[in-house]
């Protein structure tokens, strides 16, 4: 049975609020009366009534992976990403697939799906799928420590040596283009991500 598209659906569930809190503040004999004049079906008023979550927020039951096992997977995908190294979608179904085979003892019935770890990032939102971007191989080599304190140090001593102002100071930079390389990678990383990963 297909979900309700994201708009009716969140009508329906202000409308059921609505109606348990009119049911709870006596306006109403019956939950039959209640849901009819809300426009809701009863079952589903009933439901909300037992505190029973909605199907999109309840977890499914035919879940690969307990809910530890994802809150693990989680943590090491955005641990990834901290590093620079944002796991492409193959990498996440096989850290995956390794979870399940160490519960399940190397079981035959153990797999994990195509679409599973799409359908994993949208359960949570600290995870996002993005296209990363190349990594310029020469600005790789200027990212020595010792040149990149050797161009501080050239950049004080100028400013001391014509006492310029700190609010005359800008900052510039350049982005490549590098010929040939037109292909990039689906990669998952954290939600707060304000720019593209780089691929190293």
């Amino acid at each position: 049975m297909p979900l309700r598209n994201s708009t009716s659906s969140v009508q329906q569930e202000g409308r059921i609020v609505l109606a348990i809190d009119a049911l709870q503040k006596g306006s109403f004999t019956s939950i039959r009366e209640a849901a009819r004049s809300y426009d809701i079906p009863k079952s589903t008023l009933c439901d909300r009534i037992r505190e029973r979550p909605t199907r999109r927020d309840a977890r499914p039951t035919n879940c690969k992976l307990t809910t530890i096992e994802e809150l693990t997977l989680v943590q090491w995908i955005l641990s990834m990403d901290q590093r620079g190294l944002a796991p492409r979608p193959d990498a996440v179904r096989q850290m995956a697939t390794l979870l399940l085979e160490k519960r399940s003892n190397s079981n035959s019935n153990s797999y994990i799906g195509q679409r599973w770890v799409i359908n994993f990032v949208r359960r949570h939102q600290a995870l996002q799928c993005r296209y990363n971007r190349k990594y310029d191989y020469q600005r790789a080599k200027c990212e020595d420590p010792q040149v990149i304190r050797d161009w501080f140090r050239l950049v004080k001593n100028t400013i001391a040596k014509y006492g310029i102002q700190e609010q005359d100071i800008y900052n510039f930079d350049e982005t490549g283009f590098q010929m040939g390389v037109i292909s990039t990678t689906k990669v998952i990383t954290s939600a707060e991500r304000s720019n593209r990963p780089v691929a190293i």
